[in-house]
């Protein structure tokens, strides 16, 4: 059976000098835009497989995070790197990232200062590496 490829091509360069440099230029909003595009993405790329939908990050952000304490967000990010993880297992692509990733790199490494920077590193390589097989094998 031939496999037919998407006709609307995913973005696969996405890196954290860029969503640094550009997110101090745009005083914050470039990362909004990155992570909202990562939300559809994910629906489009896994939602058929998994069954499950991700919540767009902009009603995270402007209605339940602050409602939540930030609670919300800590969730919605958790369960995005889970459903990465469990996309790239499926997709047979050897990249370790997870939501222990999240937790190690993002929350526990902020006490390192640079753990952040990591974790944002490997999620957007582990989300480029995702788009990449689903805009060549679909």
């Amino acid at each position: 059976m031939e496999t037919t490829r998407p006709t609307l091509q995913l973005r696969t360069n996405r890196g954290l000098a860029k969503m640094f440099f550009l997110g101090l230029i745009t005083l914050g909003i470039y990362p909004l835009v990155v992570e909202s595009h990562i939300s559809e993405e994910l629906n489009m790329v896994i939602s058929k497989y998994d069954g499950r939908h991700t919540m767009h990050y902009c009603l995270i952000v402007f209605i339940f995070s602050w409602m939540t304490m930030g609670i919300a967000s800590i969730v919605w990010t958790h369960r995005t790197c889970d459903r990465m993880h469990n996309e790239l297992l499926r997709r047979g692509i050897q990249y370790d990232f997870g939501a222990s990733d999240f937790w190690l790199w993002n929350m526990l490494g902020s006490l390192i200062f640079v753990g952040p920077f990591v974790f944002v590193h490997k999620r957007m390589k582990a989300m480029n590496m995702i788009n990449a097989d689903y805009n060549a094998r679909g």
